[in-house]
C-alpha cells in the first residue's frame, strides 16, 4: 500500500458493486461479459447513488462494464462528480464458466467450482483468471488511486462481486484466503467502507445498502 499523505485527516474508500444483472437473477457466471443491469438493478443504483453520495466523495472510479458504469453515473449524478474508468477494476475473467448457469458449472467442473467457491486460488473456467491475478490488477489501480487521494477525502470504487473483495484484500493487506472467507460477498448495490487508521487500514462497514432489496454474494461472479 502507499504511504498516507501528510497532515489533514484520515482517507476513506467505499468499495460498490453494481446493481443486479438478468445474469446474477438467473445464476449465470458473467465475469467480464459486459451484461447491463435490469431494471431491478437500475432501481437498485438510482437509490444506492445518493446514499453514496452522502458519504462525501470526493472521486468516483469504475470498471469499465456497463454494470459498474451505470451504478458509478448514479453516484456521479448525485454528487456532481466526473465518474472516471479504469478496466484494471473489472471483474474476474471466468474463462468457459462465463454465460453458463452455475448448475452447469457445477455438472461440468464440480471440483474446481467447489474449490473457487470455498475461496481456492484457481484457475476458473480452464482458461481465465484466478484471483491471485486479479489482486495484481486491482492493487495497481488501487496503489496510484490512494497515491493521488489527498488526506481526509473519500474514493468510491464500482466494481464486481469477486473483484470487490480483492479490493479489500488489498487494502486491509489480508491474505486473499482469509479475506474470501471472513467477508461476505457484497449483494447488489451494496458497498463496504474502508477506513485508513493510524496504523493501516480498517474495515468499518461491509454490506451496507440503502435499503433496496438485495441477495446479498448469493449469485455467481
Amino acid at each position: 500500500m502507499s504511504p498516507a499523505p501528510a497532515g489533514g485527516g484520515r482517507r476513506r474508500l467505499i468499495v460498490l458493486r453494481h446493481g443486479e444483472t438478468g445474469h446474477n437473477a438467473a445464476g449465470i457466471w458473467q465475469g467480464q461479459l459486459d451484461v447491463p443491469l435490469s431494471d431491478v438493478g437500475v432501481a437498485q443504483a438510482d437509490a444506492a447513488g445518493p446514499a453514496v453520495a452522502a458519504l462525501s466523495p470526493s472521486r468516483i472510479v469504475t470498471s469499465d462494464l456497463s454494470r459498474a458504469r451505470r451504478t458509478a453515473d448514479s453516484v456521479g449524478r448525485a454528487t456532481g462528480i466526473r465518474v472516471e474508468v479504469d478496466a484494471r477494476f473489472r471483474e474476474i475473467h471466468a474463462g468457459a464458466w462465463q454465460g453458463l448457469t452455475a448448475d452447469e458449472v457445477a455438472q461440468g467442473w464440480p471440483e474446481l467450482r467447489a474449490a473457487a467457491l470455498r475461496g481456492e486460488d484457481v484457475r476458473r473456467g480452464d482458461d481465465g483468471e484466478t484471483m491471485g491475478d486479479v489482486l495484481v490488477r486491482v492493487g495497481e489501480a488501487l496503489d496510484e488511486l490512494l497515491s493521488d487521494l489527498p488526506a481526509g477525502e473519500c474514493a468510491v470504487v464500482s466494481t464486481h462481486g469477486a473483484a470487490s473483495r480483492a479490493v479489500a484484500s488489498w487494502v486491509l493487506d489480508l491474505d486473499l484466503a482469509v479475506a474470501w472467507r471472513l467477508l461476505g460477498g457484497l449483494g447488489n448495490c451494496h458497498w463496504g467502507e474502508l477506513r485508513e487508521g493510524r496504523h493501516g487500514w480498517m474495515l468499518h462497514t461491509w454490506n451496507a445498502s440503502s435499503g433496496v432489496p438485495s441477495q446479498a454474494g448469493s449469485s455467481p461472479p
